[in-house]
């Protein structure tokens, strides 16, 4: 295992310098050693480079912002260990990076397997939820429920050793780490871009994966041209513990077909000779700059940001309740748009602000809407009643009586984890 620089990823590197390049991705809540039964058969053809979520595995805890920002650490940490061109293998959030990588980076990703993974991992709101429940709870109700995540009820009973071991995995996560993450994959959405996905990609899921199986497997299947559906039986979420034999197997057949040089870097067939290309048009003139003081119109920007803080049913029972969309369109357009989105406040410090005006102007709705929003921005439940209490002092005591009741309410419903 290396030191970790800023800006790369804890790796672990297997198999010997001359070979081929094979990276191997984690899902969230796991490290590296996920993989492990697969090491053997691999490094006999391939160099394998492991690497950690950030926070997981005692990797140190740098959360990161998205899905292309991982995608950049790992680009960082291969450009350290001069490696260029490679395979790819990732499960579920793993299994991200690889699309992310491929669609920014296809120079860099000679061949590609997506395990457990889906264009879109559920719904930005049970994302945020996750996160939600991790600040107020931390890892424990995650780590209770990992078993029957990623394993079946057969594999759980017979292996009690494996399933401590993964409740154990999560337990030593930093939470911030967890968090940032489920805030990556609430963002995360290559539906309308898997046409661009141009390795040839095996698709690899669990028959009883309940996370991300076979349905969404078969969307990956159907928008990348060359992908093909393999389902293991007998597996679930972590099919390469779970069944890992089989997972090694598909994946040594998947990857052999990749074209391999001597030197270990992974490289493409030369395209067929063929007529010379036409020219290319000449550029477009620039567009001329908007006059006076125009600017683009805030809405689009303040209606993600309001899905964002509020959430996505949120909104979209708004919208629907809006029949000519006037009002809707105003909220969108300046009190998110213009007004939620300037950088002289953080989301922090704009929810305290929301939560006190909304206290004192005793809007009980709209005050369960924005604790909601507040515990997403990254409040506590402690530091949302000492709001109320703070407040109750300026806008009088029966308000924070009655606001005390909502947000208590509200607290409870987000934070307690699921049965």
């Amino acid at each position: 295992m290396s030191e970790t620089p800023p800006n790369t990823l804890q790796y672990r590197v297997d198999g010997r310098e001359d070979a081929p390049v094979l990276v191997l991705g984690p899902s969230l809540g796991t490290t590296f050693h996920m993989w492990d039964r697969q090491i053997p058969e691999l490094t006999r053809d391939w160099r394998i480079v492991r690497f950690d979520l950030p926070g997981h595995g005692g990797a140190p805890a740098q959360p990161f912002g998205s899905v292309a920002e991982l995608g950049d650490r790992l680009l960082a940490t291969l450009d350290a260990l001069g490696i260029q061109r490679f395979g790819y293998a990732g499960c579920s959030l793993g299994g991200a990076v690889g699309l992310d990588l491929v669609l920014r980076a296809p120079h860099r990703v000679a061949s590609l397997a997506l395990v457990a993974t889906s264009p879109r991992f559920g719904t930005a709101d049970e994302f945020r939820q996750r996160g939600v429940i991790v600040r107020a709870n931390g890892l424990e109700p995650m780590a209770r429920t990992a078993p029957e995540q990623w394993f079946t009820p057969l594999f759980a009973g017979a292996q009690p050793a494996i399933v401590d071991w993964a409740v154990q995995m999560v337990r030593t996560t930093d939470p911030a780490c967890y968090i940032a993450a489920c805030e990556a994959l609430a963002v995360f959405d290559v539906r309308e871009a898997l046409d661009r996905v141009g390795v040839p990609t095996l698709v690899l899921v669990g028959s009883e994966d309940q996370v991300t199986g076979p349905a969404e497997a078969r969307t990956l299947v159907a928008g990348i041209a060359d992908a093909r559906l393999a389902v293991v039986p007998g597996a679930s979420h972590l099919a390469p513990v779970e069944q890992p034999a089989a997972v090694t197997d598909l994946l040594l057949d998947h990857f052999a077909g990749t074209v391999q040089d001597t030197s270990g870097a992974l490289t493409v067939p030369p395209l067929p000779a063929g007529p010379a290309p036409a020219a290319e048009p000449a550029a477009p003139a620039p567009a001329a700059e908007p006059a006076g003081d125009a600017r683009p119109d805030p809405y689009e920007k303040g209606l993600g940001l309001r899905r964002e803080v509020l959430g996505d049913a949120h909104v979209d029972r708004a919208l629907a309740e809006d029949p000519d969309g006037t009002l809707q369109e105003l909220v969108n357009r300046y009190e998110w748009g213009e007004v939620w989105s300037r950088e002289g406040l953080d989301r922090r410090v704009r929810s305290a602000v929301t939560l006190t005006a909304l206290l004192a102007g005793g809007h009980r709705e709209a005050l369960a809407d924005h604790t909601r929003a507040a515990l997403r921005n990254g409040l506590s439940p402690d530091e949302i009643r000492e709001i109320v209490l703070h407040a109750g002092v300026y806008c009088g005591l029966p308000a924070a009586e009655t606001a005390l009741r909502v947000v208590t309410r509200v607290i409870t419903e987000e934070t307690t984890p699921p049965a």
